[in-house]
């Protein structure tokens, strides 16, 4: 990697463009959180929206104004001029010069068949569009950022004109020149030649900076923005998380550690890399989505290890099966439990419920036995290992129960065809001899069991109000073979796995039964247990 190449400055677009992915909807507190957790792990820039999209955003951006920020910058995102209009007459200009930050993003168009076609202009006009645009926004003192919207599919169709683009927003004052991939569809090899070629050519401006800017339609908007970046793109910009709108953006989260681990590339303040894993989870709970368990670096099965043959391997050197140590993002080394996991892999997971058991120990012979006849059953250990835990203490006798379910009962209506089902249940427990009768009502049976049992656990356990369920998952199952039961699935048994967290830590639990209500309340019972057996 040259010298020039040795530090990259990062846009995090995940208030902007993340937020126009499906199922993406921020409030104001969420968006100002985000920023605040985009601050701490230190990206130089945050495109947090558009104060002319929505009275939301320009809400957020008078309130985000009471935030310090330590590390980043804030960016305010917008388009170039109307056609035919002042810049002075602009609405769209006047809420960027009034958004209270210092840098703002432009997107103007460099594909002619998108000036001609979408625009309904001329290629002139949208020449004076740029340029007139940025020579405005720096009188007003912003530092400005140029999107090339639809570079590279300009750049193929009209060279030409797509370098009078940047050179237009160039000479209006822009001090970072952004090449956008925007339909996500240009191959790497077509990224390399044409960043190449472009930060070639305007290679004597010292004050100009070059990004890119990809999206993920074809599946390649990491490796299109390091191609960007090897072309000679000194700024990256992406959303974190990967989302954005139709098949999302480049994903930050593998960006950057590539950058600082493969690359020797800085991208971030030192010592924050270390922050990485921890405020994706963060932002993920925030945004309401799913974490991907596969996600590079920063998913759960990042570090996950399965069969008896890598798990030995990993324990005697991690780089037998790991491209990275885990602790530098942040993330840990997981081995999952299975038929396939080998019994020194078994040992580790009980040894930190009773260090004493060793090897030879039969009750290491009773755990795995049991073990393998509850996946005949249909129970799966892998990646629920808050219900291994909970399953191995009973064996082990290092069990206590927190509370003894004396019956619940379950009503579910639909008042009406254009209604929601609801459901209501009460429950009887008992904690130490005392009772609790409690209800819940909820969009659906489990919604409701949760809700019944948290108001009676939290009488005993205060605690349990910082639990928050994250994902369930249902699977179809013949409880003799353990594979999906095609003739007769209604009559089948189902196993449920939930995946719960507290803020900081997550564990997944699991339960099976031919009744999809007990399924969940054996792995719900279990989710809330193995927090409890956590507390001090």
């Amino acid at each position: 990697m040259s010298k020039k190449h040795s530090q990259v400055t990062i846009l995090d677009s995940s208030l902007r463009d993340g937020a126009q992915a499906e199922s993406i909807n921020f409030s104001v507190q969420d968006k100002i959180s985000i920023v605040k957790l985009l601050d701490k792990l230190g990206v130089e820039y945050i495109e947090a929206g558009n104060p002319s999209s929505n009275p939301k955003d320009a809400e957020f951006f008078r309130e985000v104004q009471k935030v310090k920020l330590t590390t980043s910058k804030l960016v305010a995102f917008g388009s170039t001029r109307l056609k035919d209009i002042s810049c002075e007459n602009d609405i769209n200009l006047k809420n960027l010069v009034e958004s209270g930050t210092d840098t703002v993003s432009i997107f103007g168009k460099s594909w002619d068949f998108q000036v001609t076609e979408v625009l309904k202009t001329s290629l002139q006009e949208n020449l004076s569009m740029i340029y007139e645009t940025c020579v405005f926004l720096k009188k007003h003192g912003k530092t400005i950022i140029f999107d090339a919207e639809h570079f590279f599919d300009g750049y193929a169709s009209n060279p030409d004109y797509a370098i009078r683009t940047l050179k237009s927003a160039i000479e209006g004052g822009a001090e970072i020149i952004t090449l956008c991939d925007t339909n996500g569809g240009t191959m790497p090899m077509e990224i390399l030649k044409a960043t190449t070629y472009i930060t070639s050519e305007f290679q004597d401006l010292e004050n100009v900076q070059f990004g890119i800017h990809t999206h993920n339609d074809g599946g390649l908007a990491v490796a299109n923005s390091l191609m960007g970046l090897e072309g000679g793109c000194t700024h990256i910009q992406g959303t974190l998380l990967g989302f954005g709108e139709r098949t999302g953006n480049a994903n930050l989260s593998t960006i950057i550690p590539s950058l600082e681990l493969k690359l020797g590339v800085t991208c971030l303040p030192k010592g924050r890399l270390h922050l990485l894993t921890p405020i994706c989870r963060e932002i993920a709970e925030i945004s309401n989505m799913i974490f991907p368990d596969f996600m590079p670096y920063v998913g759960t099965n990042s570090f996950a290890h399965k069969a008896g043959m890598h798990i030995d391997a990993v324990k005697k050197n991690p780089i037998a099966y790991e491209h990275i140590n885990p602790d530098k993002i942040g993330n840990e080394r997981v081995f999952l439990l299975s038929e396939v996991s080998g019994r020194a892999m078994i040992l580790d997971k009980i040894s930190r419920i009773d260090p004493s058991i060793k090897k030879d120990d039969e009750i290491l012979n009773e755990i795995m036995k049991q073990m393998k006849d509850l996946e005949k059953d249909g129970y799966s250990f892998e990646g629920a290992e808050g219900s291994f835990d909970i399953f191995a203490r009973k064996i082990i006798g290092k069990y206590k129960s927190f509370f003894k379910l004396h019956y619940y009962k379950l009503m579910s209506e639909r008042p009406n065809i254009d209604e929601n089902v609801s459901t209501v249940v009460q429950l009887k427990i008992e904690v130490d001899g005392k009772v609790a009768l409690t209800s819940g009502e909820g969009r659906g049976p489990i919604h409701a069991l949760d809700t019944a049992l948290r108001n009676a656990l939290r009488q005993f356990f205060p605690v349990v109000n910082e639990i928050r369920l994250t994902d369930y998952k249902v699977r179809v199952i013949d409880s003799f073979t353990g594979t999906i039961n095609a003739t007769s699935p209604t009559a089948a048994v189902v196993r449920v796995l939930i995946e719960s967290t507290d803020g900081s830590d997550v564990w997944t639990t699991v339960g099976v039964s031919q009744d999809i209500i007990e399924a969940s309340w054996k792995a719900l019972v279990d989710s809330f247990e193995y927090k409890l057996s956590r507390l001090k």
